[in-house]
């Protein structure tokens, strides 16, 4: 028996209902169902991990009350406007999640236009959209003004100490272009020694301060800079000033050039003194191993200027055959050939430490990828880095290639894991109290040093001779420590033992 066909309006309606529960699910992340009285009649949550989050036993229960504290006048607020007929409002409000942080939801809230009487009927509609990817993005913007705060304020200090040092010093000090040898800065006891004004010295050409006689000595040790390193044979020269003050008119000075960098630009800070009664001392040269150098010197010319990484070259030894200008800015340097010739752990970690694990590792394996230590700069500016390490063995000379990258700037990802150390920061609080806080210190503190042994294990791919001098341990508490927490059997033993 065939069904008598649906009248029109009946299938305007059923499409409509489908309809706006699809839009309903699409638009929104959240939907509620709620009675006069705000109480959730039903939900809906299309995403399966939001949904994993919220909404557990919301059913039945007042929707201020599924809300954080803060969040319950906003609620009202929306009740109000939906029952008064306003035009509806978005109002962000927080749902508390156990030991998870809090859940952002922005809700707006409408009546329906068929409001049933019975008290179980529902009667508002309230939409919620999930706010966490924008808190997430928001927490990564703080952190990244916090950053930028904390290297403000460490900038500004250390301008206040430069300053200080510059304004007392008693010997004159003048600040200069590295290029133009123009004078950038002066400090007062460089401006009483010239007699200028103060302010009048900047802008004024080096060479200018002193007689004819003088600049010609001069001139090898200001060009040297442009090499990119200062000749040792010419650390001081004695000079005589053009003018200046009466006291200095006849008098011999000794003039020494420091070069360091700034944004990339060499620059000059010069130092006149008087001169020393006896002669000036002079350093012996470095030895040079440029034919080391040159054996590998074409990979470095390839990369040194499409990298922001700071790529060396060093022997087996450790000792720097060659350096990029990206490790010159890093460590602080005048140039990379003043690097040359030196031992890497002069600025890489601790001496004696790292560079010895980085070494060890690469005879056991021909590259070490990401070792986390830090690089010392010459004016005592601290980074931190990841070093990845090879071994060359295909020229002439066999030598090591470290790309040091700096890590201090990155941000971290704002969802931390808090529970690394077993307990996250909650419950190690609602300890307090209960537990006494020695216990609770003595066993976070057992976590912390477990973690540091496994972590020094993993550098030294388990050489435990290494891994106690990294740890700042004697073998013998290493390997105590090691049964404490059961980390000892699992060690196949001979090499990492038996290594000295």
């Amino acid at each position: 028996m065939r069904r008598p066909p649906a009248r029109k309006q009946d299938l305007i309606g059923d499409l409509e209902s489908r309809v706006a529960n699809r839009l309903l699910g699409t638009a929104s992340d959240v939907v509620l169902v709620l009675d006069r009285d705000a109480v959730v009649l039903d939900l809906h949550i299309p995403d399966e991990q939001l949904a994993g989050l919220i909404g557990q036993g919301w059913r039945g229960r007042a929707w201020r009350d599924i809300v954080t504290l803060e969040g319950r006048d906003k609620i009202d607020a929306l009740l109000a406007d939906a029952r008064a007929g306003q035009p509806a409002r978005w109002r962000q409000v927080n749902h508390a999640v156990p030991g998870r942080d809090d859940v952002p939801v922005a809700y707006s809230a409408l009546a329906l236009t068929e409001e049933s009487p019975g008290p179980r009927k529902p009667a508002l509609l309230a939409l919620g959209r999930d706010l966490r990817a924008t808190a997430q993005l928001q927490r990564r913007l703080v952190d990244a003004q916090q950053a930028m705060e904390r290297d403000y304020w460490r900038f500004r200090e250390a301008e206040t100490r430069y300053r200080t040092l510059f304004q007392t010093a008693p010997e004159a000090v003048l600040i200069a272009d590295g290029q133009s040898f123009k004078v950038l800065e002066a400090n007062p006891a460089a401006e009483a020694l010239f007699a200028r004004g103060p302010g009048r010295l900047a802008g004024s050409a080096l060479a200018s301060l002193f007689d004819g006689a003088s600049q010609s000595r001069l001139q090898p040790l200001l060009a040297s800079p442009r090499s990119g390193a200062l000749d040792s044979s010419l650390e001081r020269v004695r000079v005589h000033l053009a003018g200046g003050s009466a006291a200095a008119a006849d008098a011999e000075f000794e003039v020494s050039v420091a070069v360091f960098r700034q944004q990339q630009a060499v620059q000059l800070l010069m130092r006149v003194r008087p001169a020393a009664a006896g002669p000036t001392a002079r350093r012996s040269a470095r030895g040079a191993v440029a034919a080391v150098a040159d054996s590998h010197g074409h990979l470095l010319e390839a990369f040194e200027r499409q990298t922001a990484d700071a790529l060396i070259f060093t022997d087996n030894q450790g000792r720097i055959l060659r350096a990029n200008a990206a490790f010159a800015t890093l460590a602080q340097l005048a140039g990379p050939d003043v690097a040359r010739g030196e031992l890497l752990d002069r600025w890489l970690g601790r001496t004696g430490v790292e560079l010895n694990v980085l070494l060890t590792n690469l005879r056991n394996t021909p590259v070490v990828a990401a070792f986390p230590t830090v690089l010392r700069g010459e004016v005592g500016i601290d980074h931190e880095v990841e070093v990845s390490a090879t071994r060359l063995d295909a020229g002439a000379t066999p030598a090591l290639a470290f790309a040091i990258r700096d890590i201090g700037r990155r941000i971290e990802g704002s969802e931390r894991n808090v529970t690394t150390l077993g307990r996250s920061p909650t419950e190690l609080t609602e300890l307090v109290g209960r537990v006494p806080m020695k216990d609770i210190v003595a066993e976070t503190a057992e976590v912390i040093e477990q973690l540091c042994i496994e972590t020094a294990l993993q550098m030294t791919h388990n050489n435990r001779a290494l891994a106690a001098q990294f740890l700042g341990l004697s073998r013998q508490s290493l390997y105590v420590k090691l049964r404490r927490y059961g980390l000892a059997s699992g060690d196949s033993g001979g090499e990492g033992e038996g290594d000295d």
